[in-house]
């Protein structure tokens, strides 16, 4: 149960701000329909995060207990700096104008705003960390929902309301703290 909370807090906080939640906004404001914007952003996020997190669990069987630890802490550090600087939404992050429907414009935006994305290398270093895999995945998917369902269904005045500095440094301070607990255990 801790892995499914750590992974649940990690990935909630560190995506407050974050270039998919500004994708969540800009989906709801052009689409207007939450339940096809939520369950694409609940199934790009379950896919991306369980390739990452078997590449995480995938290195961590490859290397020696002493070594991953010093990755991961690094990582983990590499992640809270990450976290500092605020994110910006590209140009063409709108979403695809396919026509194909909401869901399919969610699901491929989505799925490909998380390449790279501070959340998904997070879920990389968790699954490197911590067991079972399935715990890591489903608590970044419910911290990635957590953050982002509210911004679809309550749009701009809501996003607008956060503190997104205080959320900035509380998820680098998380990310710390992970660091240091994982130097320390």
């Amino acid at each position: 149960m801790q892995t499914l909370l750590v992974s649940t807090a990690a990935v909630a906080i560190a995506e407050i701000g974050d270039k998919t939640q500004l994708l969540s906004l800009i989906l709801a404001a052009k689409y207007r329909r939450p339940w096809p914007i939520c369950l694409g952003i609940f199934a790009a996020t379950l896919v991306n995060h369980a390739l990452a997190g078997s590449v995480g669990a995938l290195v961590s069987a490859w290397l020696s207990p002493e070594t991953l630890k010093w990755i991961v802490a690094a990582s983990f550090f590499a992640v809270a700096a990450w976290t500092l600087i605020p994110d910006k939404m590209d140009e063409d992050g709108a979403g695809p104008g396919t026509g194909r429907g909401v869901l399919v414009a969610t699901l491929i935006a989505f799925f490909l705003a998380e390449m790279g994305d501070k959340t998904q290398v997070a879920t990389v270093v968790l699954a490197a960390q911590y067991h079972p895999l399935w715990q890591v995945v489903a608590g970044t998917t419910i911290g990635m929902l957590l953050a982002n369902v509210p911004v679809v269904w309550l749009g701009a005045r809501f996003a607008q309301k956060l503190p997104l500095k205080a959320a900035r440094i509380s998820a680098a301070l998380l990310f710390a703290a992970l660091g240091v607990w994982i130097l320390l255990r």
